[in-house]
């Protein structure tokens, strides 16, 4: 069974350790970020068999420029491999080329991102299941505007197309999301 590390005050260690190039180490970061690392790889990148080649060049990312890393303070490396594990994740996307524009006249019920993702009544999983269901640009737009806390402009920049394109992408991935989870709650509250 490897061995699991109460990260907080070691986490500065296993930066140092991993800076060393020390195996071990390497272990313990894997079975204390992986889960989380891949959950957000798994946002942007639905197919199976590409999340498994882009989770593990992140990987060999993190661990190949660990001595880049400047620690930080708690907390830290995940933000740090967290960052990785996004940057991965776009430059998959982009080069599949498949960021197209939205016409920006979408009619789009007015629901906060909040609100979205504080439903009590819906688990996570199942809201994972519905961004996996959203088309990838409009996932892609979705999950750096609310989860990455980027601007239009960020985004914009970051996938090479306009401001406006990210708004609107991001206003039909909030009405689609609004709209499956109407039919979530109207299928399982008739189950009742």
């Amino acid at each position: 069974m490897p061995h699991v590390i109460n990260i907080g005050n070691d986490e500065q260690r296993l930066v140092k350790r991993l800076q060393r190039g020390d195996k071990s180490a390497a272990r313990e970061f894997y079975a204390h970020y992986a889960d989380r690392l891949a959950g957000i790889c798994s946002r942007y990148i639905t197919n199976e068999e590409d999340l498994k080649d882009v989770f593990q060049n992140a990987l060999v990312n993190i661990f190949s420029h660990i001595g880049d890393f400047k620690y930080r303070g708690e907390g830290s490396l995940q933000a740090w491999a967290a960052k990785v594990v996004v940057n991965e994740s776009l430059m998959f996307l982009q080069k599949k080329k498949r960021y197209e524009e939205f016409p920006s006249d979408y009619e789009v019920p007015d629901v906060t991102d909040e609100d979205l993702f504080s439903r009590n009544d819906i688990s996570p999983d199942v809201i994972q299941q519905m961004l996996s269901r959203l088309p990838e640009r409009c996932r892609t737009v979705l999950n750096l505007y609310v989860f990455e806390g980027k601007s239009h402009q960020e985004i914009a920049h970051l996938l090479g197309i306009k401001k406006d394109s990210s708004a609107s992408q991001l206003h039909k991935a909030r009405k689609m999301l609004t709209e499956m989870i109407r039919k979530y709650k109207k299928d399982n509250h008739s189950r009742r």
